[in-house]
């Protein structure tokens, strides 16, 4: 969940890009694009064109909705424009509170911060940086479930040019030349995650202090490795010769919180945390699949279990989902191995009929799949520990999209098809630390960057995030082809067979088509009625109220690439208006928004605003910077840099977000 703009040598997350957006898959299938053009209709084709059509007869300035609009909608709330600005801004009638930002305390021994004096010790002890998927769980016995609660963090990634004083960019033509080892130890622990205790009172949300179910995990934290891939020769390391034990988690991006009450986290672009050469390595084809090493950090060059030539095996244990207890800090996280190894983006779950758990995940990168995870056994209600393992076994699937607007979900499983010693694959674990290479073998779908995959429980439905493709070219446009340098992304709606999501046929179709309705170019296809500002591009994250609304927060929306700050969406997904979507929340200038989620009563909304002061890629050198961010949000003091933080979005008369007005 990175910023995935093109690469340049400017900052973290442009540069992100060559880690994340390799474009490894040599597989020949056809991609989404080509499939979606043998799908589209007579009736996609004058839906696109009708919106098409709407859009540029509207003014920048027709924010309100029409009446027909009003009557219908099931959100209710007057749309803010879209537009590039330093602060934060939220539809009128709702407050957005800044709750923690990076270098607050955590734990009950956290100093003060001080950007001009950082150390890892105080970093183990505060809130860590680029905060990315939010989960909030009831507290066990409040009086009010959505009241208090813990809230868990993922900390995705850091931004060195933006933390450190006079350092810059140190990754491309820099190679780490102002990086030390202490600064080096700042970011590892400023990665991992963070577990929040929260109360609402009076209206108003705060962390509890001194709290014991407080934690900080970091990429230096003890881990065990679970099911079938554990202890595997694949796994084994001369500091873990076990395979069973690791160290860290990193570059956590979306996640998921589970019925039982346990969190989700999952590794994203790991290969950038490697340094080192891959030819000539004994996993030489697994590591240019995942794209490793791609040298987005200077860890290796301190700790040699980040370079490549010294622990050849240490990127196989990344790149997996990670379930921690946030209710006993003391408990060990644990790498789910079951689920498989790629560029996690997230994995939201759902109880299936049966009882059987459901994690739908997408792994981040252009041309590559879309999974999920069918448990062996249903969850156990009345027994919490039961569940404790129930991620350890079941059924890895990938995703193929038909033409005919079917798809089937083909199983990863050792000896079935193309997953045989013959192929490479010697054994279940080899198919789960090379689940690329498998999805590959059984013929998968490459897809447009696949992010958040997620159920609306209400309605069954399951939504692909796909943000942008654009590396097509022009050259590959033709009738099965049609939509070349897919800048802008698109949303793909599943329908589970029978309405079972353990079933392994689907039906599937495009919900909307990403971009600026206004231009024909574009071909973009949302509802005729969404105004100017209520079109984005870039749709990242996903997430499901209380009243099975659909929200759609973005990254990589810009003065350059949209004209319009990264943002949250309102996004209508049933009945008249559907694809209908409506401007809700702006970020500051060079910030995403990650993480929407919401307390079980829908009166509150955590968004988590990631790596703003960003500046765009064309900005000069020193832009971007320390010293010279694109917005210091949220202090908006001259001597401290931008902070990721988590805001608290509540309505002024305590109703529902985005709904009727109470009274």
């Amino acid at each position: 969940m990175n910023d995935h703009r093109p690469l340049t040598s400017r900052t973290r997350s442009r540069a992100a890009e060559a880690a994340e957006d390799i474009g490894s898959n040599p597989s020949q299938r056809p991609g989404i694009g080509d499939v979606i053009a043998a799908r589209m209709s007579r009736r996609d084709a004058l839906r696109g064109a009708l919106a098409m059509t709407a859009a540029s007869a509207l003014s920048p300035a027709a924010f309100a909705q029409t009446a027909a609009q009003t009557r219908e909608s099931r959100f209710d709330f007057r749309e803010i424009p879209a537009g590039v600005e330093a602060h934060h801004r939220v539809a009128d009638g709702h407050s957005a509170d800044v709750l923690i930002r990076w270098g607050d305390p955590v734990l009950p021994n956290a100093p003060a911060f001080d950007p001009l004096r950082q150390t890892a010790q105080a970093q183990r002890a505060q809130f860590g940086y680029n905060n990315d998927y939010l989960g909030y769980i009831p507290m066990q016995g409040a009086a009010d479930p959505s009241a208090h609660g813990l809230l868990v963090v993922n900390h995705e990634y850091t931004n060195e040019e933006l933390m450190f004083p006079g350092v810059g960019v140190q990754q491309g033509n820099a190679a780490f030349a102002k990086m030390t080892p202490e600064l080096a130890a700042i970011e590892k622990a400023a990665h991992g995650g963070s577990v929040l205790e929260v109360r609402k009172t009076a209206g108003a949300w705060s962390i509890v202090a001194g709290s014991s179910f407080a934690r900080r995990i970091d990429a230096d934290t003890p881990m065990e490795i679970t099911g079938p891939a554990a202890g595997h020769e694949r796994l084994r390391t001369k500091a873990d010769p076990s395979g069973r034990a690791v160290r860290g988690m990193i570059n956590n991006c979306a996640g998921g919180v589970t019925p039982w009450g346990t969190w989700l986290s999952c590794e994203e672009n790991f290969n950038g945390y490697f340094l080192g050469d891959a030819k000539g390595h004994p996993e030489e084809k697994q590591l240019k699949r995942y794209g490793a090493p791609a040298a987005q950090y200077a860890w290796g060059k301190y700790d040699a279990r980040f370079d490549v030539a010294q622990e050849p095996q240490e990127p196989n244990r990344f790149g997996w989902v990670v379930e921690i207890d946030p209710f006993d800090p003391a408990s060990t996280p644990r790498k789910r191995t079951a689920l498989g190894r790629f560029k996690h983006e997230g994995a939201e779950g759902v109880v299936n009929r049966d009882g059987r758990y459901v994690v739908y995940m997408g792994d981040d990168e252009r041309f590559d799949y879309v999974y999920k995870f069918v448990s062996a056994r249903p969850i156990d209600r009345t027994n919490r520990a039961a569940n404790m393992t129930l991620l350890d076994e079941g059924v890895l699937y990938v995703a193929r999209y038909d033409a005919d607007g079917t798809g089937t979900w083909l199983p990863l499983v050792h000896g079935e098809g193309a997953l045989t010693p013959a192929n490479g694959f010697r054994s279940q674990a080899d198919v789960l630390i090379d689940a690329r290479l498998a999805g590959d073998a059984v013929g998968a779908t490459p897809m447009d960057r696949p992010e958040d995959v997620e159920a609306n429980p209400r309605t069954g439905k399951v939504y692909v995030i796909l943000t942008n493709n654009a590396r097509r070219t022009a050259q590959q446009v033709d009738k099965a082809n049609p939509r070349a340098s897919n800048r802008f992304g698109h949303i793909i709606e599943i329908s589970p067979e029978g309405g079972d999501h353990a079933a392994t046929a689907f039906r599937w179709e495009v919900l909307v088509a990403c971009g600026d309705p206004s231009n024909a170019a574009v071909g973009a296809t949302f509802h005729p009625q969404t105004t100017q500002a209520g079109w984005f591009g870039m749709p990242d994250n996903l997430a499901v109220d209380p009243d099975g609304r659909v929200w759609i927060a973005t990254d990589g929306n810009s003065q350059k690439a949209t004209g319009r700050n990264d943002g949250l969406w309102a996004l209508e997904t049933e009945g008249p208006l559907r694809g209908l979507s409506r401007h809700f929340f702006s970020a500051p200038a060079g910030a995403e928004v990650c993480g929407p989620t919401f307390t079980p009563d829908g009166r509150t909304l955590f968004l988590a605003i990631q790596h703003p002061g960003e500046a765009e890629d064309d900005a000069p050198a020193d832009q971007g910077t320390f010293e010279n961010p694109a917005s210091r949000w949220p202090d908006f003091q001259p001597a401290v840099p931008p902070r990721p933080a988590i805001v608290a979005i509540t309505r002024k008369d305590a109703g529902k977000i985005g709904g009727a007005p109470i009274g």
